[in-house]
């Protein structure tokens, strides 16, 4: 088969939408390994997230965005931007809508802002096995209706349903062009900071409600030791002394858990045996800090 018949294609397509539309999930089904972390918890998707998948000849670079929703804080802020920006630059944009919810407040304030973006629009509804059938096709046609979509897919993201297709659909709307990354890259996210986030989605996993979703991870060490093997140190920024002693838990069992958890899946991603360490500290006004939204890959919002 030559390149003419078939030429390669490499682009970018943004997956955008209110929180826990399920564009983590869709994510992952897509590439077909974990790339973005998944939590019931809004927001937890705070930068820009890029998984890659092969679809033929085509290289798809997905941009898992954070939840857009109405900002209150400097951090939601730095989010909201960040999504709209991955939007802005790619060569499609998939409007990830729950079913269930269908067009909420959220997503009304999406659609209007959806007009400004140049690349094509995408309507993807997810969860679709929450729904009757009718409803779905009344969803599709409303939404369609008021902005017209260039396609439209049903899918559930969790259960696999559909994501094949889309992700061939998706194909034809990359432009032709050499690939940008090697055939088995599958995210562009160092390791260092996968294995945070990692972390960040087991404690969330464990203590639900208890946390505020500003807590974040930092990976501060990891060096590879001789037997091949590697030191993973963490630690894990909570606001306040209250919050430190849930993330610890009564005889340090909570972050035993977590860090059981978290380094089963860091040693799936690295492909080496893990030793990590976690360690918890209280910083407050850390959503402040220009340095750690530099750390979470945000810009810093100035007012």
């Amino acid at each position: 088969m030559s390149e003419t018949e078939n030429p390669s294609r490499c682009g970018f397509a943004a997956l955008i939408g209110a929180p826990n539309a399920g564009k983590s999930t869709l994510l992952n089904q897509l590439v077909g390994a974990k790339v973005s972390i998944v939590s019931r918890k809004v927001q937890t998707t705070r930068a820009l997230v890029r998984g890659i998948a092969l679809e033929g000849a085509a290289q798809i670079i997905f941009v898992d965005t954070p939840g857009i929703f109405a900002p209150k804080r400097r951090l939601d802020r730095a989010m909201v931007t960040s999504a709209w920006g991955g939007a802005g630059d790619a060569d499609a944009v998939c409007l990830l809508v729950d079913a269930r919810k269908g067009a909420d407040e959220e997503v009304e304030a999406i659609l209007e802002k959806l007009p400004q973006l140049k690349a094509p629009r995408i309507l993807v509804l997810n969860k679709i096995d929450t729904i009757e059938h009718e409803k779905l096709l009344g969803l599709a046609a409303d939404l369609n209706a008021r902005l017209p979509f260039a396609d439209t897919f049903m899918i559930s993201a969790l259960k696999g349903h559909g994501v094949e297709k889309f992700r061939q659909k998706l194909a034809a709307y990359m432009p032709e062009g050499p690939w940008l990354y090697p055939e088995d890259q599958i995210s562009d996210a160092p390791l260092r900071a996968l294995a945070a986030e990692i972390t960040r989605e087991k404690m969330f996993e464990r203590l639900h409600d208890e946390l505020p979703y500003q807590s974040t991870v930092e990976t501060t060490m990891w060096t590879d030791q001789k037997d091949g093997s590697a030191r993973v140190e963490q630690t894990i920024f909570v606001t306040r002394d209250g919050q430190k002693k849930i993330v610890i838990g009564e005889g340090g069992r909570t972050i035993k858990a977590i860090g059981q958890a978290a380094r089963k899946e860091i040693i799936e991603a690295a492909e080496q045996n893990i030793h990590l360490f976690l360690f918890v500290k209280v910083r407050e006004n850390w959503g402040d800090d220009p340095e750690r939204y530099r750390e979470m890959g945000l810009d810093f919002p100035r007012n």
